[in-house]
């Protein structure tokens, strides 16, 4: 794999841009890998990519039944934080999001992470208190956030209302060090260096079934053929219990459309992420000018790529009480990702009942900001049985009872 660089950028200039190479083949799949990951999203990806970084498996395939990165990774709203009360929430959060610091230098792919901060408003008295609580905790783990005033919030977004017509900002929780990064460069940096390492990327490829052997996994067929595999991880999101039931297991989710849209584009005007969960928007600004925004999830079960109308519209109205300056901006696009949903709102990385295969969902509408951690934990837990960032997300605790509820937590588990 040729280096990226600025030395690269000038002599292929000179060359007229004849000899950029493909970022990472397109094989055929072969009968027999050692590893297969189903799902090239950024958790496939990221879990491919540390197999062979952190334990030296490279006999891997990511098989997609789409393009790289067409599902969730390629639809969500960039937000990067790691502030979640519940212990193993921000183990594996404050993983992802202190490797999403040096992740451009080590996949040599810019990913453009940048740590503008962000701010979760308290808009309610109960707010004030759970963030507080919130921020006591972080201060026990490890991650670094603070509760600030009205006047800082001010300060750090002059844009904002603190007087809102229906729920006043009381003030925040800031966490300085997270921020946001380009969704789609994060999968295709993954797959750049999965295909260095000699991994198959096989997009247009769809899991049809699951075949076991003695109540062990033996192999996936799919629509490109049968393809047998020693170990097989399930990284799916919304489409997670639908490939569960090809195993003959069902896991404790639901799927759901989680929509998102964004403005024209205009001059700076922001440059933090705020979160209002109280009116349940949030929004930041690209670096194209538009401004970023998103909303709250679909009552209802469905597989819908696609926004609805009701939705938008109770999202914008919450925002522009907050942002009075964004009355005026019209909707550029909008779209929708399927996420799956967990009791707890917590994710499932664990074993299932079917031996040598793994599960990773249940992310909700949190799952980009955790890839890079999501990733080094599925693939500890694939590799040698067990994961310390993994420990607490076993799929078997909502029998038990032990839940790692973020729901109550945060109000909504973004």
């Amino acid at each position: 794999m040729k280096r990226y660089s600025a030395f690269a950028i000038a002599r292929e200039a000179l060359r007229g841009h004849i000899g950029w190479e493909r970022a990472w083949r397109s094989p055929e799949p072969k009968a027999q890998y050692d590893v297969v990951i189903v799902g090239a999203g950024g958790h496939g990806l990221a879990t491919a990519y540390y197999l062979g970084k952190n334990f030296g498996i490279t006999n891997v395939a990511v098989l997609e039944k789409g393009w790289l990165g067409g599902g969730n990774t390629g639809r969500n709203t960039t937000i990067i934080r790691s502030n979640y009360l519940q212990d193993p929430s921000a183990a594996i959060y404050e993983k992802a999001r202190s490797l999403y610091e040096t992740l451009s230098q080590e996949l040599n792919y810019n990913i453009m992470f940048s740590p503008r901060g962000v701010l979760m408003l308290a808009q309610t008295e109960h707010e004030v208190r759970g963030y507080r609580r919130t921020a006591h905790a972080n201060s026990l783990q490890g991650v670094k956030t603070e509760f600030v005033s009205p006047d800082r919030v001010k300060e750090l977004c002059p844009i904002i209302s603190l007087e809102g017509p229906r729920y006043p900002v009381l003030g925040a929780l800031w966490q300085a060090r997270a921020g946001t990064a380009r969704h789609d460069a994060v999968a295709w940096g993954y797959a750049r260096a999965c295909s260095d390492m000699g991994m198959d990327i096989i997009q247009k490829c769809e899991v049809t079934g699951i075949r076991t052997e003695g109540g062990k996994v033996s192999g996936v067929t799919t629509t490109r053929g049968d393809i047998g595999c020693g170990k097989l991880g399930i990284v799916v999101a919304g489409h997670s219990g639908v490939v569960a039931e090809m195993a003959g297991f069902r896991l404790p989710i639901e799927s759901v459309a989680l929509q998102a849209l964004v403005s024209e584009p205009i001059k700076p005007c922001m440059d933090v992420v705020v979160m209002a969960n109280t009116v349940h928007g949030y929004m930041s600004q690209s670096d194209k000018g538009e401004m970023v925004i998103g909303g709250g999830a679909d009552g209802f079960n469905n597989y819908t790529q696609r926004g609805s109308f009701h939705h938008v519209e109770e999202t914008v109205r919450a925002l522009v009480e907050t942002f009075p300056i964004i009355s005026r901006l019209k909707m550029l696009r909008q779209w929708g990702g399927i996420v799956d949903m967990t009791g707890d709102r917590s994710p499932i990385i664990s074993k299932t009942p079917v031996e040598n295969c793994f599960i990773n969902c249940g992310w909700g509408t949190g799952g980009f900001k955790a890839i890079p951690g999501s990733g080094w934990a599925m693939a500890e837990l694939m590799a040698k049985g067990a994961s310390p960032l993994a420990d607490g997300f076993e799929m078997h605790r909502f029998r038990e009872g032990r839940f790692v509820d973020e729901s109550v937590a945060a109000g909504v588990a973004h």
